[in-house]
């Protein structure tokens, strides 16, 4: 998962699948703007929609414009005043936010009592009047202002006063996610980022219908959330990084303000404990949790595979008992992550002896098992969730745990993992997965990539993000856009409208928006930016 530079890994030639979606005719084959005063097609979004039916006239937002919210709802108001947010800086408009009835402006609506849309589902219709989102659920209208947003101009990002015209192309959209689990990781461990950081990086992803935020907690270089119980770990081991660097953790508050925050972009935090390898932070903090008794220096390089907890001790599982009880009495998400890749210091034996102990620790807490696939090696418990993060894509242990009821999030490192460098001039990231550009990312699908795997085991996509080479939010934005967008449209969209020919006249249009919200992207040579 992490670098492996004495690997050598086959690479899987991706195949295009040159099928245009269903209603995607709007997209053009041009990644020339629209002229000015010229709604953007309602297909030439990302991901794509579902359903797209272009027609009618264009919705134009102006001074008097009010968005009016489903009567009663908090969460209707709450997604309302978010779009108001957006939308008041670039247009200098007041655009009130109001319950009263009307069939005018920017209606948001709850109750559409669609099956078909589902919990995340939308439908956005734009006529002269008005444009109406409506949804089953508050997390299906938020994902619908994403929309709304995509299809102003890219300036309604900006934080001053741009010109208009604010028009929506006449039309509707019916969408809804392919897969439930679409997520994102950052590794907070080899370096550290502060709340505020991890806050502007869940806004670039909320744009993309990114659901699920996984936080990379502890590794050989840092421990980074306070527990109580042992509070060494975040004192001691959370001082230091990769390069020796100052380090720092989360406290609790800290936690749930990322908790909140990600909530309030209707995202569910996955924390990571990565156990028993990758712990050498946790090593350092407590002599005890050591077989020999003696604690380790803190670690500031970036070798995998030298740390292990010592399976045999008692203290190992108290150790483990109070940080999954802590962690998951302040986490409301489904899911806690064990870790257990890289093991290499763990003889096969104690690691299925420590997964057999382990996992239980989490069911007791309430909270459904996840862990990377080496985990399928030992035993799953049922519901287990495992991430797969190879890149053969031929495990047979993978594919035996999903035919038997394991479920899977993927996240093939030659295709998901966005610290892989683009080619080989890239100043950041490694390539022990190979180089990996943009159209390569999106060039796999998550159905057919583990051969064997059924598909219904795929709970869906992840796109992880390694800090060895990367300390700064800039450098993080660099490393996962333009490929961050790639990989939430194999979660969201359908497969019969993954077309590279496509999707790179969409996602060149990305540009002037990513632009416009600061993001440090890199331009890559394979897509026709604007």
């Amino acid at each position: 998962m992490r670098q492996r530079q004495r690997r050598t890994f086959a690479r899987l030639l991706g195949s295009l699948v040159l099928v245009a979606g269903a209603g995607l005719a709007s997209v053009g084959a041009s990644a020339a703007p629209a002229a000015a005063g010229t709604p953007r097609p309602l297909g030439q979004i990302v991901p794509a929609p579902a359903s797209v039916s272009p027609g009618g006239t264009p919705y134009t937002i102006a001074s008097g414009t009010s968005i009016r919210v489903a009567k009663g709802s908090a969460e209707a108001q709450r997604i309302g005043t978010y779009l108001a947010g957006v939308l008041r800086p670039s247009t200098g408009y007041a655009l009130p936010v109001t319950s009263a009835a009307g069939n005018d402006g920017i209606r948001l609506l709850l109750g559409a009592h669609d099956d078909g849309l589902g919990d995340e589902g939308y439908r956005l219709t734009s006529a002269r009047g008005s444009v109406t989102i409506t949804a089953n659920e508050p997390a299906g209208l938020f994902h619908g202002v994403q929309t709304l947003r995509q299809l102003l101009p890219a300036n309604v990002e900006k934080k001053t006063k741009q010109s208009g015209p604010w028009q929506i192309a006449g039309g509707t959209i019916k969408d809804s996610p392919r897969y439930a689990y679409r997520g994102a990781m950052i590794d907070v461990s080899r370096h550290f980022f502060t709340v505020d950081q991890v806050k502007r990086y869940v806004d670039q992803l909320a744009l993309y219908k990114i659901n699920e935020l996984h936080l990379h907690l502890s590794d050989d270089q840092g421990w980074r959330i306070a527990i109580d119980s042992w509070p060494r770990l975040a004192t001691y081991g959370g001082q230091t990084q990769v390069g020796g660097g100052k380090g720092g953790y989360y406290t609790q508050a800290d936690y749930r303000a990322i908790l909140a925050y990600a909530s309030s972009r209707y995202m569910e935090v996955v924390p990571e404990i990565d156990t028993p390898g990758h712990s050498n932070a946790a090593l350092a903090s407590y002599a005890e949790l050591n077989c020999n008794g003696v604690a380790p220096p803190l670690y500031t390089g970036t070798s995998v595979g030298f740390s292990s907890l010592c399976v045999p001790k008692d203290v190992t599982y108290k150790f483990f008992d109070d940080v999954v009880r802590e962690v998951a009495a302040l986490t409301p998400g489904r899911y806690v992550h064990i870790g257990g890749d890289e093991a290499e210091s763990t003889s096969k034996q104690d690691y299925a002896t420590f997964m057999d102990k382990a996992q239980p620790v989490v069911g007791k807490y309430g909270k459904t098992v996840m862990a990377w696939h080496q985990i399928t090696e030992a035993t799953p418990v049922e519901g287990a969730v495992a991430q797969y993060w190879g890149t053969l894509g031929n495990e047979p242990e993978v594919a035996a745990a999903a035919q038997a009821g394991t479920r899977l999030v993927m996240s093939p490192a030659n295709r998901s993992y966005l610290d892989m460098k683009y080619d080989a001039k890239s100043p950041l990231g490694t390539n022990w997965a190979g180089y990996v550009e943009v159209d390569k990312s999106y060039s796999w699908d998550p159905d057919t990539f583990v051969k064997g795997v059924p598909a219904e085991a795929v709970l869906g996509v992840e796109a992880p993000i390694w800090s060895e080479t990367l300390s700064t939010s800039s450098q993080i934005e660099y490393m996962a856009f333009p490929r961050l967008q790639g990989i939430a449209e194999i979660g969201w969209s359908p497969q019969s409208t993954h077309d590279w020919a496509t999707y790179k006249v969409r996602l060149a249009q990305q540009g002037p928006r990513m632009t416009a919200l600061g993001i440090n992207f890199y331009r890559s040579p394979v897509v026709p930016w604007v």
